[in-house]
C-alpha cells in the first residue's frame, strides 16, 4: 500500500475527551487494591506514558517498588476504566473527529495511534467512542517513561508496515501538549497541535508546531495545510 501521508494521534484532548474516567480508573485501582484514599496532586498526567504515571504513584505512595506492583495497578486499572468510562457522561468524542478520520482514510492517509496509555488501555477508551478500528499500528505507554521513546515506538512501526518507503516528512504526529510536538522533532516528524486540551493554544504556539487549530472541527483545514 502506497501512502501520501501518515497520521499518528493522539487520543486524551485530540481524538476524545474522557470526562475524566482515566483518572477515576486509576483512583478507583488505588483504592481497592492499595488501600490509597487520594491520589497525590504532585502527579502529572498532561501528554505522559501511562508507565511513567504508575512509576510516580509508586514513589508518591510510598509503594513496594517491585515489578509486580506496577503491573498490579495496570491490572486494577484496566479493570475498573470500563465502568468510569460508563460513569463520566462528559465524555465525548472531540469536534470533527469522526468525519476527519474518515476523510483521510479515504484520500491515502495512514492512521495511527502515538499515545501515552497502555495498549489495552487505548482499545478500551477508544472502543468505547467507537473510534478504535480506526487504527491498526502505533505506539503506546506500556513500555516508556519517556514520550519521545513512545514516538520511536510508532515510527518503528510505521516503516515495519510500510517496508521503509515512508520518509520523517510524510509522518504528522498530531496531540494536545506540548510532549506531542517534542516528541514529532524527536523523531523527524511533522508537528500538528490542537488546542483541545489542557494546554492554551498560546502555550502550545509558543513550542512552535508545524500547524496549529482550535480544533479539527473543519477537517478541510488539515488537508489544505498539506497541499
Amino acid at each position: 500500500m502506497t501512502v501520501r501521508h501518515v497520521c499518528l494521534f493522539d487520543i486524551d484532548g485530540t481524538l476524545i475527551a474522557s470526562g475524566g474516567a482515566g483518572k477515576a480508573a486509576l483512583e478507583a485501582a488505588l483504592a481497592a487494591d492499595f488501600g490509597v484514599a487520594r491520589m497525590d496532586d504532585r502527579l502529572t498526567l498532561s501528554g505522559r506514558p501511562d508507565r511513567a504515571i504508575i512509576a510516580d504513584l509508586i514513589a508518591y505512595h510510598g509503594l513496594d517498588p517491585a515489578p509486580s506492583t506496577a503491573e498490579r495497578i495496570i491490572a486494577a486499572y484496566l479493570r475498573h476504566l470500563p465502568a468510569s468510562l460508563a460513569c463520566c457522561k462528559a465524555g465525548r468524542v472531540l469536534p470533527g473527529i469522526a468525519a476527519l478520520l474518515g476523510l483521510l482514510q479515504r484520500n491515502d492517509v495512514a492512521l495511527g495511534l502515538l499515545t501515552g496509555n497502555l495498549r489495552a488501555g487505548a482499545r478500551i477508551k477508544l472502543g468505547h467512542f467507537g473510534l478504535y478500528d480506526y487504527f491498526a499500528f502505533g505506539g503506546f505507554g506500556d513500555l516508556h517513561h519517556c514520550r519521545d521513546d513512545v514516538a520511536r515506538e510508532a515510527l518503528a512501526e510505521v516503516h515495519e508496515r510500510y517496508d521503509g518507503t515512508v520518509r520523517p516528512d510524510q509522518v504528522w504526529v498530531i496531540g494536545d501538549t506540548p510532549l506531542d510536538v517534542r516528541c514529532a522533532r524527536a523523531i523527524g516528524a511533522r508537528a500538528v497541535a490542537v488546542a483541545t486540551g489542557w494546554h492554551s493554544r498560546d502555550e502550545l504556539h509558543a513550542h512552535g508546531p508545524d500547524h496549529l487549530f482550535d480544533d479539527l472541527s473543519d477537517p478541510a483545514a488539515l488537508l489544505d495545510a498539506w497541499r
